[in-house]
């Protein structure tokens, strides 16, 4: 059975944005973003992998074979932009989206280039209903064991 490799790490969060991150703005963005989403979530932040910083996880198990944790809600900075972890493609979603603002998007990732770009009050509003679906869809804790 396939596994993921993204899986929780003992790297400090804190530590991780300051050596990992080598500019001011985005280093602000990720400080606010975690203020942000722990306030929505409620988990304190913890490294998934190399350069995801994840609120609360959950098990799920794919058609494919692929199981394992996942956070709840993350955020990693990238060279091109910051990487949204937490979209979840609902009816109330939808139409949420198209307020967003300025972004790209894949199935369920959201590129932003900084968060002045984006509707923050929106961005609240989608991480809340991924948490919902989340937790009705998947088993689904609250924090990191």
């Amino acid at each position: 059975m396939a596994k993921t490799k993204t899986t929780y790490t003992e790297q400090d969060v804190i530590d991780f944005i300051n050596s990992y991150v080598n500019n001011e703005q985005k280093k602000t963005d990720s400080f606010q973003l975690i203020k942000l989403k722990q306030e929505w979530s409620e988990p304190e932040p913890k490294m998934w992998g190399p350069s995801i910083i994840g609120f609360g996880n959950y098990h799920y198990k794919c058609a494919s074979g692929l199981e394992g944790e996942a956070p709840v809600l993350g955020f990693s900075q990238r060279k091109e932009a910051l990487t949204l972890y937490m979209y979840s493609d609902t009816e109330k979603s939808k139409p949420l989206i198209a307020n967003l603002g300025k972004f790209k998007m894949s199935k369920t990732f959201i590129y932003v280039k900084k968060l002045s770009d984006i509707n923050i009050d929106v961005l609240k509003e989608l991480c809340i209903e991924s948490i919902k679906n989340i937790s009705k869809h998947h088993e689904c804790s609250c924090r990191v064991n």
